[in-house]
């Protein structure tokens, strides 16, 4: 079966180690090894692929997608994520993810052939709240601690090469044994921001 969150019903691409759907609430185990990253520094390695990715077609328009993601951080890079996915070499993703220094941090991934990665800021505890909203041929990605105020971390179009844009959620764990990472509170809302840079 499916999941079903917040309105989409997303499709596993890969399966990942273990998931439970009830009441709204989806809780991914991601395994061990297991990320999305196309490393710049070395063109000639393949994509990593690996990690378990619930996906779903995105409605026309613009349109807005958030949730709350709690992970069960154990080991650095351990994340959740909201992702866009427009094909091997053009996706982004928004991560809460445990930083090298053992902070839990918001991180965006934008993948235009290769990845771009950068590091936002801290977040206090194990929960925050992300959201990715389309405008035209853009994309916006915002964090919440809340989920009602919201601050921009990066906003990019994923290029004129890209596909057809896919959106859900990730589990990763590119070096630790694993990780849980659960999804809840998802909305889609099909409006435009009114406002990008204070995300209203």
């Amino acid at each position: 079966m499916d999941p079903k969150l917040g309105g989409l019903t997303l499709r596993w691409q890969p399966e990942p180690a273990s998931w439970h759907l009830a009441g709204g609430v989806l809780s991914v185990a991601a395994g061990p090894q297991t990320d999305m990253f196309v490393d710049p520094g070395d063109p000639d390695a393949p994509p990593v692929l690996n990690a378990p990715r619930a996906l779903a077609p995105v409605p026309e328009g613009d349109f807005q997608f958030a949730l709350r993601a709690r992970v069960d951080f154990g080991e650095r890079y351990d994340a959740g994520v909201i992702l866009v996915w427009a094909g091997e070499r053009h996706w982004a993703k928004l991560c809460f993810e445990r930083s090298p220094a053992g902070e839990n941090t918001v991180v965006t991934v934008i993948t235009r052939g290769d990845s771009d990665d950068a590091n936002a800021w801290p977040v206090a505890g194990d929960t925050v709240w992300l959201r990715a909203s389309r405008l035209g041929p853009a994309w916006a990605f915002h964090s919440s601690p809340d989920g009602q105020a919201w601050q921009l971390v990066r906003y990019f179009s994923l290029g004129p090469d890209a596909g057809p844009p896919l959106i859900g959620v990730e589990a990763q764990s590119p070096v630790g044994a694993g990780c849980t990472v659960v999804f809840d509170h998802a909305r889609l809302t099909p409006t435009r921001l009114s406002d990008l840079r204070d995300g209203s």
